[in-house]
């Protein structure tokens, strides 16, 4: 199990919902098929915390892989090599479990 250093404080989420929604110049409205407004601002000032479906259908709207709504939480200034570093820890963890053919 990972130390708590590992996990995001709960506003993480909500900050990387906001980032990539302002990067992809989205307002909060284009989630109505998904969430309402007022639920998409509660995840983004960090008072509610999606579902792991949620997270998809975000991404969806997004036009991003779940994943990267989630990286953006543990990476709070992403850099070229802290995404390396990040996807090189996955590939690496993903590994040791022994769930990828070969």
């Amino acid at each position: 199990m990972k130390s708590a250093a590992h996990r995001p404080p709960q506003s993480d989420f909500g900050r990387a919902l906001r980032v990539a929604r302002k990067a992809k110049g989205l307002p909060q409205e284009s989630f109505d098929q998904v969430s309402s407004r007022t639920y998409i601002s509660a995840l983004e000032r960090g008072l509610k915390q999606p579902t792991v479906a949620k997270v998809d259908e975000l991404a969806a709207v997004l036009g991003v892989h779940p994943l990267t709504l989630l990286a953006l939480s543990y990476l709070r200034h992403p850099t070229p090599a802290s995404v390396q570093r990040l996807t090189a820890h996955l590939i690496e963890e993903i590994d040791e479990l022994n769930l990828v053919a070969r």
